[in-house]
């Protein structure tokens, strides 16, 4: 299989195989496809009639990722829209909910993307955010670039949010100390 460096790490991998299966996930929505690694994770957890909707920016990177979900053989269960997630998030209509959503994108629009997810998730689903540790920075004040100030940007919209429950777990392991966000939407 063909990976990109940036994408998730195996035993992030796992877990989000493992998520999918303690929900009896059957549709989920990924944000950032990369080479389909996740993607690839989450669709195994899936049923037969399962259906996993990735969207990603760049149609070289999808173009890899449905390379290796067709070797991996879930293309049945995967569709790869390719465009800005911002807007193809929103060409996704409302009264087909989704069991989880993966957000792993940029993170200049991770309350536009966590937005979409509230609007796409079923009440009692999950919504995975990655990367919100950042080393650490996040809780820095001394920093201010943008994917930091995107995280931020989102714990603050999720503080003030009465429709979702949410902690962030920090994690350690081959791509080093970073994090993810763990919501579920409660209405």
């Amino acid at each position: 299989m063909k990976r990109a460096c940036l994408g998730v790490s195996e035993a992030q991998g796992k877990l989000l195989m493992l998520l999918c299966k303690s929900i009896n996930a059957k549709r989920v929505v990924e944000v950032g496809t990369l080479a389909g690694y996740s993607t690839i994770w989450m669709a195994k957890a899936l049923p037969e009639d399962g259906q996993l909707i990735t969207l990603e920016l760049l149609p070289e990177h999808a173009e890899v990722a449905a390379e290796n979900i067709a070797h991996a053989g879930l293309s049945e269960k995967v569709k790869i829209v390719v465009g800005s997630a911002v807007e193809t998030l929103s060409d996704l209509p409302s009264n087909e909910l989704f069991d989880l959503a993966f957000i792993d994108a940029d993170k200049e629009n991770n309350v536009n993307y966590f937005k979409q997810a509230e609007r796409l998730v079923r009440p009692g689903g999950v919504i995975i955010v990655d990367n919100v540790v950042r080393r650490g920075r996040v809780a820095d004040p001394e920093v201010v670039d943008s994917s930091v100030e995107g995280v931020r940007a989102l714990l603050k919209y999720i503080k003030a949010n009465a429709k979702v429950e949410a902690t962030t777990i920090a994690t350690v392991g081959t791509k080093g100390y970073d994090g993810f966000l763990y919501a579920v939407k409660t209405a």
